[in-house]
Parts: C-alpha cells; sequence; structure tokens
C-alpha cells in the first residue's frame, strides 16, 4: 500500500538531507518518541515510535531522503522529496510512505495516516538545529 501527503514547506533536496538526520527524527515527528541510538558511519539506528522499537537506516536519493524499517513486518519505508515551485502541487516535500501489503487492519492504515501528518506538520515548522 501506498499513502502520500505534501508539505507546504521551504525544503530543498540538499536541506532534507542535511537536517533530516537519524539524530533529529524525533525533533521532526511526533510519532517517533526518541532515537534510542544512531550510528553515523553507517547512517543507520534504532528508534522507538508509535508501533514500538525498531531498526531505521538512512539513505539520501537524488531530491531528499529515504528512511527504512528493515525488521519491521511491513516493511514500512517513508521517503522525504523536495518539489520545485515548476510541479504541480508547488514548493514542497512529498512525503511518500509504503508497506507490503494490499490490506491491512483499518487501525493500522490509520496510525500510517498519523505518522504521515505529523512528518507533514513537523517539516511545515521545523526545529532549529
Amino acid at each position: 500500500m501506498e499513502f502520500f501527503a505534501t508539505s507546504p514547506a521551504d525544503w530543498t533536496a540538499e536541506s532534507l538531507q542535511r537536517h533530516l538526520t537519524g539524530p533529529r527524527l524525533s525533533a521532526l515527528c511526533t510519532s517517533i518518541d526518541r532515537v534510542l541510538s544512531w550510528d553515523d558511519t553507517r547512517d543507520q539506528g534504532e528508534i522507538y515510535c508509535l508501533w514500538g522499537q525498531f531498526q531505521v537506516r538512512r539513505e539520501c536519493l537524488l531530491e531528499g531522503v529515504r528512511f527504512t524499517l528493515p525488521t519491521c513486518p511491513n516493511a514500512f519505508a517513508w521517503t522525504l522529496t523536495a518539489l520545485e515551485e515548476s510541479t504541480p502541487s508547488g514548493a514542497g516535500v512529498l512525503i511518500h510512505a509504503t508497506i507490503n501489503r494490499t490490506e491491512h487492519d483499518p487501525d493500522f492504515i490509520e496510525s500510517i495516516k498519523m505518522f504521515i501528518e505529523d512528518w507533514r506538520a513537523g517539516l511545515a515548522h521545523p526545529v532549529a538545529g
């Protein structure tokens, strides 16, 4: 399943890659309670979020950043991509999340939507740092 949202935030691909680091995840998304550990050399660590404790990996992409939860039974991943003003939705950040299922429990689907909304809000009002 796929989920999408757009944040009207003023981020470039470079600023996403520079500021959306593992240690800052909980400052930018309230669904991520805390970063338990982070290894900068491997760009991965552990987080505690609304679904529990998970390993997380970060990968810089051409226009943004992707995070994956490799130990998640649903293979949850989310990508944050900078949009240019020339796109139909204008400038901002596209938030795209996926799971490896075509159907799922409605409560879990709602929690994914909440996770995306928390990213949308966090990107629109970033914490300094």
